[in-house]
């Protein structure tokens, strides 16, 4: 996404409005339909229930109305590239690419993040503060065009015509909109999607029942020696990686208002003076500032031995590299007229001043890591994927 992405979600949503496809209004219900059924929250022991906005409303109907868009390849302008294409259930939610690849070839200029508990989140995406619903989230890679994701930017009316030529749809789209005239609009597709996106919740790994629920065996010595290096004031991963979601600041029912955190983990310095590559400038892509220079959100590290590569760009390929760049306190040498230079990146958060790590304390952080992963998570992710066309 260019320079202008935060006046993006603004603008589609604008053209939509005119094109009297967004309706702000809470969808009406009907008491003898799927839609008026209460929704049941599947939580792990102790999550908080994720905040739902008064005009999207969570149902049953809805959540599998979006499960199944989310799996179709024909919610796309040509109809080859599923949301799953570069969220994949097995791997998390992530695609296992450096960079995700668009329904025509486009290659994004970031990875794509993890959606495991994405309805936690205070801010979605790499580097905009200003994207922090679901909904307009959803929007940006349907109709996003540089580069194109999903392709679906002046093919709307036939890709819902698409949709509306399935039985299957037709009843799914009239259960989970009852209230509404025309269901089969784009704004309800994303109303869809973000419901669904919303149940993603991830909480069940060896860690979460050896620290939560008291189940002492559920991790291995050697991760549990990882765990007190993680949350030691000598490395202080915790510091960015912090709270449930091991990904910083969570907003919840009933959680105090929170602003969304970035860091610059000093992975470049193109010019000594802290420059990273364009278009890849972190906050400073969306404000402009020279302070949010390379400051990224931190993603969760849940599931986090499945998600390679990483960071924003994928360019560490293992929890090894990742290990070893945060010991080396960043990236030193810097590329341009101060080649070699090692100077760090003098823009970097502060924090990050390199640790020693000895072998053994090295397997033990990877095993700790490698505790995040949760199997029934991953099982059922794959389960619902299955399930995508029926």
């Amino acid at each position: 996404m260019g320079r202008a992405a935060p006046l993006l979600v603004a603008a589609i949503v604008a053209l939509l409005l005119a094109a009297g496809d967004v309706d702000r209004t809470a969808p009406a219900t009907d008491s003898g339909n799927l839609a008026s059924e209460s929704f049941a929250w599947d939580l792990p022991p102790g999550f908080p229930v994720p905040c739902v906005p008064a005009d999207n409303p969570m149902s049953p109907a809805k959540v599998e109305l979006g499960r199944r868009l989310f799996h179709d390849p024909r919610l796309s302008g040509n109809g080859e590239l599923a949301c799953s294409g570069c969220h994949r259930p097995e791997l998390a939610y992530t695609d296992g690419r450096p960079r995700a690849v668009g329904a025509q070839g486009d290659k994004h200029s970031r990875s794509a993040m993890s959606l495991a508990n994405v309805a936690y989140e205070v801010t979605l995406g790499w580097d905009d503060p200003t994207l922090t619903r679901l909904e307009d989230q959803a929007v940006v890679p349907l109709l996003n065009e540089h580069p194109v994701e999903m392709g679906v930017a002046g093919r709307e009316r036939q890709v819902l015509d698409r949709l509306c030529a399935d039985r299957a749809y037709r009843e799914l789209f009239g259960r989970a909109f009852p209230g509404s005239s025309e269901p089969f609009t784009l704004n309800n597709v994303v109303r869809a999607l973000a419901s669904f996106e919303r149940t993603l919740i991830s909480g069940d790994s060896p860690y979460d029942r050896w620290a939560y629920r008291g189940e002492v065996d559920a991790l291995a010595p050697q991760a549990r020696a990882g765990a007190r290096l993680f949350f030691s004031r000598r490395l202080a991963c915790f510091r960015c990686h912090a709270g449930f979601n091991l990904s910083g600041p969570a907003v919840y029912e009933g959680s105090d208002v929170v602003e969304p955190d970035f860091h610059n983990t000093g992975l470049y310095n193109v010019d000594g003076d802290g420059a990273y590559p364009e278009p890849n400038t972190g906050v400073h892509r969306v404000t402009g500032r020279t302070d949010d220079m390379g400051r990224f959100r931190t993603p969760t590290l849940r599931n986090i031995a499945l998600t390679a590569p990483y960071m924003h760009d994928g360019s560490l390929s293992t929890l090894e590299e990742v290990l070893e760049h945060y010991a080396a306190g960043g990236r030193r040498i810097a590329c341009g007229p101060h080649s070699g230079d090692g100077r760090a990146n003098p823009l970097k958060d502060p924090l990050l001043t390199g640790f020693e790590l000895n072998e053994q304390e090295r397997d033990q952080i990877i095993a700790f890591l490698h505790a995040l992963t949760d199997e029934r998570f991953i099982r059922t992710a794959r389960r619902l994927a299955s399930r995508a066309g029926s």
